[in-house]
């Protein structure tokens, strides 16, 4: 989810983009049509994931024939950050992560180039090219040390079956709305449920403070670079808000047991497949998994609601996603440029990829393309993909520490343990703000 910081000085790399030489001074022949060979590290590792890999690495060597690609799969976060560190000869060149938590992180280490003159040399304006919540994931403190490389957008999944029952025709658009679809939605089974409108509870897979916060747009820094938690309402807002649904559907220990029966939640057990939960927010992939596991009742998607006072806002939602970016040691930078620049702005590339792993473009281009593969339940992610509304968390330096505090915090709140809202966020901001300033 977050972004990435910088290393080297951008005249340097430009002269870097220009030359192809890199920020430690070594150079590759790629731009004289010399064969090079580049080491590319990720951490797809499932069979359809590898082969979409596999086959937009061969679409890139085959344009261009003197660039080879060494592809290595399931390279977890920890492992690349400390090849990167380390350098020599052995370190990839290309890395792509997962967690957008980390650009911060790594780019603060100075082991990321940053990318800002590859693209201007190349003519590529960023914020015409990326969905701005992608763009903010993929930035640290100004610098552009990563690009985009899929997304993920959240929203909310609903039991049609269930809606109909209970005498819902549409799915709530603001968060009163679906408070009293979740309440209608509840079936009581002794003390404990048949069906559960939704699973408010942090613990509850998806239902993450970040997520839900995803609906009120909120910033979570000053800009003075300290946590704003205590000082944004709608930080409060939200907090307050989860609790009083939480007692609105049987209390925290109550939920907390019925909680304890769901199953995986990359599974066919998970709580919204089984029937357990009648609404839930997650992701664009989930569709995939409902298809393939055929689910014993009609369901759909829609944007998750908003809070009553930002109505207008209805369509926006969370966004995060995979990053990739070019190792700062690197001696094969010019190569490695034109293979991440293939990666994440030629629309074809990127459309095959999202039809492949079922993720959601990560360019303004892909986005509309008549060649990607969508119905009416994943167009909406793609909608809250496009949606100028929709957020993410910001990138800091020590990756996504601050959206831990949150969530501890929230696990306090919502079980009774801290009933001061205010002093707790408080307590947390400085949390937030120590953990930063020991990162610096």
């Amino acid at each position: 989810m977050l972004a990435a910081v910088a290393g080297s000085a951008v005249l340097a790399l430009f002269a870097t983009a220009c030359t192809g030489s890199n920020s430690t001074g070594g150079t590759d022949d790629s731009a004289s049509g010399k064969d090079v060979t580049i080491t590319f590290w990720h951490g797809w590792s499932q069979d359809n994931e590898t082969k979409a890999i596999n086959d937009n690495v061969a679409a890139f060597e085959k344009l261009h024939p003197n660039i080879h690609v060494k592809v290595v799969a399931n390279i977890a976060d920890d492992k690349s950050e400390q090849a990167l560190r380390a350098g020599g000869p052995d370190a990839p060149d290309v890395v792509s992560s997962f967690t957008t938590d980390n650009v911060g992180k790594f780019c603060s280490a100075k082991v990321w180039t940053d990318l800002a003159p590859f693209l201007k040399k190349d003519g590529i304006d960023p914020a015409k090219t990326f969905p701005a919540p992608m763009l903010k994931y993929s930035q640290f403190e100004g610098s552009q040390c990563s690009l985009p490389l899929l997304g993920d957008a959240y929203g909310l999944y609903y039991n049609k079956t269930a809606f109909a029952a209970a005498g819902i025709t549409a799915p709530p658009k603001t968060l009163s709305e679906f408070d009293a679809d979740a309440v209608k939605l509840t079936i009581a089974n002794g003390d404990g449920y048949k069906q559960l409108g939704f699973m408010p509870d942090y613990h509850g897979y998806e239902s993450t403070p970040s997520h839900f916060l995803g609906q009120y747009g909120v910033p979570y820094f000053g800009t003075d670079g300290k946590s704003d938690i205590a000082g944004d309402p709608k930080i409060a807002a939200m907090y307050t808000w989860q609790k009083a649904l939480i007692g609105k559907l049987g209390g925290f220990d109550k939920l907390e047991k019925y909680r304890a029966s769901f199953g995986d939640e990359f599974s066919a057990k998970n709580p919204f497949e089984t029937g357990q939960v009648a609404m839930a927010i997650d992701g664009e992939w989930r569709t995939a998994s409902i298809a393939s596991d055929k689910v014993a009742f009609d369901w759909a998607t829609a944007p998750f609601p908003v809070p009553d006072d930002q109505a207008a806002t209805y369509g926006r939602g969370y966004q995060t996603g995979t990053i990739i970016g070019i190792a700062r040691g690197s001696q094969k930078q010019a190569a490695a440029w034109e293979f991440v620049k293939y990666l994440t702005t030629d629309t074809d590339a990127v459309v095959s990829f999202a039809n492949a792993i079922h993720n959601v473009p990560s360019t303004i281009a892909a986005l509309s393309s008549p060649k990607l593969d969508s119905d009416a339940n994943f167009k909406t992610f793609l909608d809250v993909a496009k949606n100028p509304a929709s957020s993410t968390t910001p990138s800091s330096i020590n990756g996504g520490a601050y959206q831990i505090s949150m969530q501890n915090f929230g696990y306090e709140f919502e079980s009774g343990k801290q009933a001061d809202l205010q002093a707790g966020l408080t307590k947390t901001a400085q949390e937030i703000d120590a953990a930063v300033n020991q990162a610096k």
